[in-house]
């Protein structure tokens, strides 16, 4: 097979999590440089479903769909559409799906995509280029809503203060560039952290609120578990607490993890079956090696489930909350 721009991390920890069975069939939801997808198609008639919502990414794959014949089906799609699309394509149920949350090392490296002030460029941040950008947002949400994406989206708490600097300096000139922006929050709200600049939090939440990243996780999880056959396996790999949060708290409650008929008040119902099991250690965490080799893995962490016969979960408003921004009544949260 051809050779990926990269290796993904924990690729490894990923396939052996995956459990993956010749003649399988597997979905990649993030299919990136492809770096997961050659994984899952080096083992024997193994069929492969992969998403991205980069056309980019989706164009450069081809040459892989084409060496596959047939075992490779790619689709530019965002992973919420992934229960749809699979079922369109005739792919399920299915017998494992892996995410690899977070932008791509080529969509980072890009100047022109926005995504990074290491280089300047347009102040877009948009993975599908399409939609509002982060410009847009920047120079049209009001000072209240500017905060809360900083501060929820990024953890930053200079948030009010970055926020505020921005609707005041918007007056004068919008923000157009990734370097106006990073210089304006370097320059309010500096960073004592000497390796780490002090708008990359700011940049974060950005991008989480431009490309509604969370609620994309969430939707993709929920679409996961209705195509998992039993047995089948789920695997994320995130890289900042806000999505391990959200997979950490998916798992334990669609595990049944913490529940016990005595902690049930009188005339509670009795919650689902679970639908996922989940066994060993976690969450899996890059080696030294590999952090070595690849300094953006540092922060990742891997979580895995094994899909029940239990039906899948309904809808649930306190994962829901957990994407998006909160509720605001009268000016108060």
């Amino acid at each position: 097979m051809t050779s990926a721009p990269h290796i993904p991390v924990l690729r490894d920890e990923a396939m052996a999590a995956l459990f993956i069975r010749p003649g399988g069939r597997y979905i990649d939801a993030t299919f990136g440089a492809g770096g997961y997808t050659r994984a899952l198609l080096a083992q024997p008639d193994t069929r492969v479903l992969a998403l991205d919502r980069d056309r980019t990414a989706v164009k450069a794959g081809g040459s892989l769909v084409d060496e596959m014949r047939g075992r490779l089906t790619l689709v530019e799609a965002r992973f919420s559409q992934l229960q749809d699309i699979a079922r369109a394509q005739g792919f399920a149920p299915v017998d494992g799906v892996v995410f690899d949350i977070g932008v791509s090392s080529m969509q980072f490296d890009e100047a022109a995509r926005g995504f990074s002030f290491r280089a300047d460029g347009p102040l877009d941040m948009r993975m599908e280029g399409r939609g509002r950008s982060a410009a847009d947002i920047v120079n049209e949400a009001d000072e209240e809503t500017l905060a809360d994406i900083f501060y929820f989206y990024g953890e930053e708490r200079a948030a009010r203060r970055i926020a505020r600097a921005i609707v005041h300096d918007r007056e004068i000139a919008p923000f157009q560039t990734t370097r106006a922006l990073a210089e304006m929050i370097a320059r309010v709200a500096p960073n004592r952290a000497i390796d780490i600049h002090p708008a990359t939090k700011s940049f974060q939440a950005l991008r989480i609120a431009v490309n509604d990243e969370l609620g994309e996780l969430l939707n993709g999880l929920i679409g996961a578990e209705r195509l998992l056959a039993e047995g089948g396996r789920l695997v994320v790999v995130t890289f900042h607490s806000l999505e391990d949060r959200i997979v950490k708290q998916f798992l334990a409650e669609r595990s049944g993890r913490g529940e016990t008929g005595s902690r049930r008040l009188p005339g509670e119902a009795v919650p689902p079956a679970p639908s996922f099991v989940c066994d060993g250690r976690q969450p899996i965490t890059p080696t030294h090696a590999e952090t070595a080799a690849n300094p953006r893995a540092r922060s990742a962490k891997l979580r895995y489930a094994m899909r029940t016969a239990a039906a899948p979960y309904p809808p649930d408003e306190r994962l829901a909350r957990l994407v998006r921004l909160p509720d605001r009544v009268k000016g108060k949260a």
